[in-house]
Order: structure tokens, then C-alpha cells, then sequence
């Protein structure tokens, strides 16, 4: 058996109502697709031990490791603003918990390892295209400094799964800071349980936010804490041109990271109303709407907390909207400062929202690409002969001359030369993204013609975001016409 995980599980010790106990459901034969030995090696684990037969099998679903303790978590949630009173894990089983050598605490999940209590009529299972886009977007998100879920191990199960068509199986072992969502608020609010609200929250205080427990009101110290870092991971969202999805309040993780990778995309030309979910048909979670539907969904965890707020109603509605009223400064805080930052100011003054807000208007005017305009603007800073390159960009290039001469005289204001500028702005405007049309070529290739060569290229060139390196020029530039990607697809 294999025994390299070291579980040492908490959730399970909230009561029964809160998880269904079940193991995952065996797999006909499966395959290890790809182990993320430095991620194994951040937890403490052994990547050479995981590779071994008995610990695939374990990584399928077909043994469980010594210390598990398997579980399906119940949830609820709003779905595109409709309350889905259960929901829970259709198609995934907490394994356990392990404590990393720096002290932190992990969920160990399967994705895609059978029905559960949970599932609503769905087979339990996942196909080997969202598995693989899981793997690839959430450890591009790792690397470029966004809090998120990581992708421990993809396996695939030599079983097919019948979508619109039969495709390959798969199952994806997922790492998070935990799998407590708002849903799973909501789950036990609904049900006017609220000795769960109150042990889901002290659960959480003490997983994620320990020095909520020292205030003097906790419960508005966990409240506040979850609107700080829901504020921060969306700015970064915006600051990259990533595009959730499907920002449902079960895919909001109280802990503050990017969890749930169904059709997410990152932005090619500009545009704050992208979307490309085939499932949002009004465009509810476009790049645009991602803060308002933060605060939103901020605001529905604040409800399922309301009796701990306050005794007296009123007076605990008064304090969830204080707290929810400090979203939005926090929110831009983080992003006009993260776009000074693009553009190399390291300093703040009154105009430069004005000056940002204007690239961006014109981006969005003359379709411009959003990561590749920024990286570009990198070499400008320290050249001005590089301003064609920019240019280029622009449907109409003149429209870039007029606010590239507003740029130089306020970039001529800072204190750091020209080369640090550059090398600053190089720091956090990434060389490479996972573009929509590489990650459907590389997910096309494993699932037609099971080669995964694309799938591990892509990977490797995201693990090093910000580092241009010679013959990955290809990664770097947006979609030809024929290549561009419309719409994406969830997962289930």
C-alpha cells in the first residue's frame, strides 16, 4: 500500500451531516499521463514513490492510501444567480489532508473518481480534455503568482465516458488549501443549521485565518479576511486577462484561490466583455463583470453568516455591509496598482488611472492584444525604437503614438533608468500565457491521437512565464484568424 501522503485529516472530524463517507469508484486500467514532481516535492512527498504502481493505482482510485479518509463533501450553491440548495462533490472524493515540511495543510481530491451521493444522475467521471485543461491552466496560474489550486497527478483510466461522444477517461489528482467553498455555507444556511454555519466557521478560522480567532468579533474577522482575498485574487485575475467562467458561488473558495477550472480562458485581444463559456449565454462572468460577481458572491457568503454577526438582525446586516463595502477599494487597490506596475510606474500619481484607463480604451478600440501589448511595452520603456513593435499591435497604429508620448513624459518622472524600468515591468508581464487555441491543440492531440508531447511542451514553457526563451517564439503570439478559439466548455 502506498503510505507517502502522511494524512492528517480535520475535516472529517466536523460532524457526519457535513460529507458523505464513500471510497472511489476502481478504473479499468489506469495510466500515468504526468506527476508534478515539484509540487510533490512541496508537500513533502516522495515523486518517485508516487510513481510506482500501487501509488497510481491509488492515484486512479483503484487503492486507498494508508491514512485516507475518503469523502464527498456536501455543498449548495447559486448557479448564474439560481440557489441550487445541494450540490456536493458529483465527481470528486476528498482523500485526506497532508501537512507540508513548511507547515501548511493540503486537500488531497480526486477528480473524476466515481458517483457519489452527490452526483444527480452523472456518471462521476471526467473526460481526459478537462482533466488535462485543469492540469495545464491552474499550474500556468501557480506560475504566474496567482493563488490557485495545483494539479498533483493526471491519470488516465483506459474507460471511456460518453459526453456529445465517447472520449478517454481520466482523473485528476487536485491540491488545495482546502475545498471549503461559499456553497458549502450556503448548503447549511439554507437549511437553518446554524450550529453547522457556526462549525464550518470556526473550522475555517482555524484552517485559513488563525488570527480571526484572536479578534474581538471572529466571525466579522473571517468575513473581512474572506473579502480581502477574494479582492486581491480577482484584481489578479484582471491584471493577467484570465476569464473564470463559471464564478458560481460553489466554485468560490473561502481561502482565496482560483478553484475550478471548467471553461476558462485567458483573453487574446482586449475586450472587458469577453466570454467564453458555451454556458454563459448572457455574459454574467464576462473578464468585465468579474469584480461585481465577486462582491456578489461575497455577499451571499455574508447572508449564511448573519446570526453569527449579531444577535439583533439588523445590526448584523449593518456590519456584512461594512465589511462588503471595503471590497471595492481593496479590489482597486490591487488592480490600479498592479497596472501602474504593468506600464513601469513604481511610484503613484493623480493621473495615471486616467493614463492606464486610456491604453486600455484604445486596446479595447483597435482589438490589441492584451498579454502581448503589455510584454511589448517592456522593451519600449527603455526604447522608444521598439514602440513599432506596439504598434503593430493596433488596428489603427496612430491611435498608440498620442498616449506613448503621455507615457514617456510620465515614465520620465521616476527615479529608476530606463533598463531597471524594463526588467520591472518584465517581472509582472508574462512572455506566456496558456493561449485558448495552444491548449485546445495540445488537449486535441492526447484525446485523437494520445500524444501527449504538446501537453508536456505547453507545460514546460508555462512553468517560466516571464522568462523569454528562444524557440518558443510561437507561444508567445496571439491565435491566426483560423486558430481563435470562441467558446469553451465546462468540464462535466
Amino acid at each position: 500500500m502506498p503510505d507517502g501522503f502522511h494524512f492528517d485529516n480535520t475535516y472529517v472530524s466536523l460532524p457526519e451531516r457535513f460529507y458523505a463517507r464513500l471510497d472511489p469508484t476502481p478504473v479499468a486500467a489506469p495510466r500515468l499521463v504526468r506527476l508534478n514532481a515539484a509540487l510533490a516535492e512541496r508537500l513533502g512527498l516522495d515523486a518517485g514513490s508516487l510513481a510506482s504502481p500501487d501509488s497510481v493505482r491509488a492515484l486512479a482510485g483503484n487503492l486507498v492510501p494508508d491514512g485516507a479518509m475518503p469523502v464527498a463533501a456536501a455543498y449548495a450553491g447559486h448557479q448564474f444567480g439560481h440557489f441550487v440548495p445541494q450540490l456536493g462533490d458529483g465527481r470528486a472524493i476528498l482523500l485526506g489532508e497532508v501537512v507540508a515540511p513548511d507547515g501548511a495543510r493540503f486537500d488531497i481530491q480526486l477528480k473524476g473518481s466515481g458517483r457519489t451521493p452527490f452526483s444527480r444522475g452523472g456518471d462521476g467521471r471526467a473526460a481526459l480534455g478537462p482533466v488535462l485543461r485543469e492540469y495545464i491552466v491552474s499550474e500556468a496560474m501557480g506560475a504566474l503568482g496567482v493563488p490557485t489550486t495545483r494539479a498533483l497527478a493526471a491519470v488516465t483510466t483506459g474507460e471511456g465516458v460518453r459526453r456529445e461522444t465517447m472520449l478517454p477517461g481520466a482523473v485528476l489528482t487536485r491540491v488545495a488549501s482546502s475545498h471549503i467553498r461559499v456553497g458549502t455555507f450556503q448548503y447549511f444556511a439554507a437549511r437553518a443549521d446554524t450550529e453547522a454555519v457556526r462549525l464550518l466557521a470556526d473550522h475555517a478560522i482555524a484552517r485559513h485565518y488563525p488570527d480571526a480567532a484572536a479578534a474581538e468579533h471572529p466571525y466579522r474577522a473571517l468575513l473581512d479576511a474572506v473579502v480581502a482575498r477574494q479582492a486581491s485574487l480577482v484584481a489578479r485575475w484582471l491584471l493577467i486577462g484570465f476569464i473564470h467562467g463559471v464564478m458560481n458561488t460553489d466554485n468560490c473558495s473561502v481561502a482565496g484561490e482560483t478553484i475550478d477550472y471548467g471553461p476558462c480562458a485567458f483573453m487574446d485581444a482586449y475586450d472587458p466583455a469577453t466570454v467564453f463559456s458555451s454556458i454563459d449565454q448572457h455574459g454574467r462572468y464576462a473578464y468585465g463583470n468579474q469584480p461585481r460577481i465577486a462582491v456578489w458572491n461575497l455577499a451571499r457568503l455574508a447572508e449564511t453568516l448573519l446570526p453569527l454577526l449579531a444577535e439583533a438582525e439588523d445590526k448584523a446586516v449593518e456590519i456584512a455591509q461594512e465589511v462588503l463595502a471595503a471590497f471595492s477599494p481593496r479590489f482597486e487597490a490591487a488592480y490600479f496598482g498592479g497596472l501602474r506596475r504593468k506600464i513601469g510606474l513604481a511610484t503613484e500619481q493623480d493621473g495615471d488611472t486616467t493614463l492606464v484607463n486610456d491604453l486600455l480604451k484604445l486596446m479595447a478600440e483597435n482589438a490589441a492584444d492584451f498579454t502581448l501589448t503589455f510584454r511589448r511595452l517592456c522593451d519600449a520603456a527603455a526604447d522608444p525604437a521598439a514602440d513599432a513593435t506596439v504598434r503593430a499591435l493596433f488596428a489603427d497604429p496612430t491611435a498608440y503614438d498620442f498616449w506613448a508620448a503621455r507615457w514617456r513624459r510620465r515614465l520620465g518622472e521616476e527615479a529608476a533608468e530606463p533598463p531597471a524600468v524594463r526588467d520591472a515591468m518584465r517581472a509582472v508581464n508574462p512572455a506566456y500565457i496558456p493561449r485558448n487555441h495552444l491548449v485546445e491543440a495540445a488537449l486535441n492531440a492526447a484525446i485523437e491521437r494520445d500524444d501527449f508531447s504538446p501537453f508536456e511542451q505547453l507545460l514546460e514553457v508555462l512553468a517560466r512565464p516571464f522568462e523569454e526563451r528562444p524557440g518558443f517564439e510561437r507561444y508567445a503570439m496571439p491565435p491566426a484568424p483560423e486558430e481563435r478559439v470562441l467558446q469553451t466548455f465546462c468540464g462535466t
